[in-house]
């Protein structure tokens, strides 16, 4: 997939914050969509085939988070969530529901197209391992993009899935969040750790709360 060109569905009720940043997401050569409210953006997920949803978190109807919720019972697709404060607790409730990233309104456009390039990256590279990673009982297939515990398949998002891949390649090490923040979302650090530590909470949930251990001012690492 050429991720210019690729097709995003945007869920925003101001309409003039619909507009302008359908325009300018396709002046960077993404194909947009648009939606008014919540139950509009689900029904447009749900009818159509998107690479990445960009969504507000304050929606009529079906607000973000549910949003987030609903979409992922029916798709592991990219999504990004827009918060008007960057200290909002929403956005942390947004990721723990699913979202793989978040962007901060007001939003420089050029910054907002990057952030959809690299959670679009994720969900279509994983060059950085390659065959089949095991630890212990954990199987991961990074070719097929596929993930087993015990021998159990489990449903993981593209983001979550690159972390995970990123911890098995190395397996029994610990790193830093500055070291995951740069290799899972292709982010500088910037001492924000929401991203990094609410992906290892939800991959945890999925994988077994023992797999990854926190070593207290250090890092992450994952064990048999």
């Amino acid at each position: 997939m050429n991720r210019e060109g690729s097709r995003v569905l945007f869920v925003e009720d101001d309409p003039t914050i619909r507009e302008t940043t359908a325009l300018l997401l396709e002046g960077f050569g993404f194909q947009v969509e648009v939606a008014a409210d919540g139950q509009a953006g689900l029904d447009a997920v749900r009818a159509g085939e998107y690479d990445v949803a960009l969504l507000d978190v304050m929606l009529p109807k079906v607000d973000g988070i549910s949003l987030i919720r609903l979409i992922r019972e029916v798709t592991t697709m990219p999504v990004v969530m827009l918060s008007a404060r960057a200290e909002s607790v929403d956005i942390v409730a947004g990721l723990e529901a699913g979202a793989d990233d978040y962007v901060t309104k007001p939003f420089d456009g050029s910054v907002l197209a990057a952030r959809l390039r690299a959670v679009l990256r994720r969900a279509q590279s994983h060059d950085e391992a390659s065959g089949l990673l095991r630890v212990g009982d954990l199987e991961v297939d990074v070719a097929g993009m596929s993930t087993r515990v015990a021998g159990e398949p489990v449903r993981l998002t593209a983001t979550e899935l690159r972390l995970l891949i990123e911890l098995a390649t190395n397996a029994g090490v610990v790193l830093d969040r500055g070291t995951l923040l740069e290799r899972v979302w292709d982010y500088e650090w910037s001492g924000d750790t929401r991203l990094v530590d609410v992906h290892v909470q939800r991959l945890r949930g999925k994988i077994g709360r023992g797999r990854i251990e926190t070593v207290r001012g250090a890092g992450y690492k994952l064990v048999a």
